[in-house]
């Protein structure tokens, strides 16, 4: 996307799709699956959903990949006893898709599993089925943290919400 696309995108893209794509029933789904799916893990799964940046932000070179890592800094992901948040971040003016993972899953999950799982949503996403893309990507998130940081027996406390951002 050049930046006068980004630019116009951000201004007139995203912002009225927001509720329509993610409705008040969709959210508690997300909820109650990110619930679920940390009982078998260590880790903690936030879902962020922002319709657009402003021109200030686009204006200052700031993409989907830095606003994703200032979300997951603003959310406190990173606050986690085991080292083991992920956010994913979605902006609909750009149609972007990032997932940010702590550093103690960082080392342990290969950056082409989570583009794996970008894929997944993406795909979803092009075809207008947005409940199917959240909650299979959020599924396979679950997964690869329940293949690498299991809970087994373990204290597994939930130390970040489990509802979804609108940003």
């Amino acid at each position: 996307m050049t930046p006068v696309q980004r630019l116009l995108a951000n201004l007139f893209g995203g912002w009225f799709q927001l509720r329509q794509r993610f409705p008040a029933m969709l959210l508690d789904d997300l909820a109650d699956a990110v619930t679920v799916g940390e009982r078998g893990h260590l880790g903690e799964v936030r879902f962020a959903v922002e319709s657009r940046l402003a021109v200030r932000a686009v204006l200052a070179g700031v993409d989907a990949r830095t606003r994703a890592q200032e979300v997951f800094a603003q959310l406190r992901v990173w606050d986690t006893e085991e080292n083991c948040g992920v956010l994913i971040y979605l902006l609909l003016s750009e149609q972007r898709i990032e997932i940010v993972a702590d550093r103690g899953i960082a080392r342990r999950v290969a950056q082409a599993q989570w583009d794996d799982v970008c894929a997944l949503m993406r795909d979803h996403f092009a075809a207008g089925r947005w409940r199917e893309g959240s909650l299979e990507g959020l599924a396979a998130i679950n997964a690869l943290l329940r293949e690498h940081f299991p809970a087994d027996d373990r204290h597994n406390p939930d130390e970040l919400p489990d509802r979804p951002v609108l940003l």
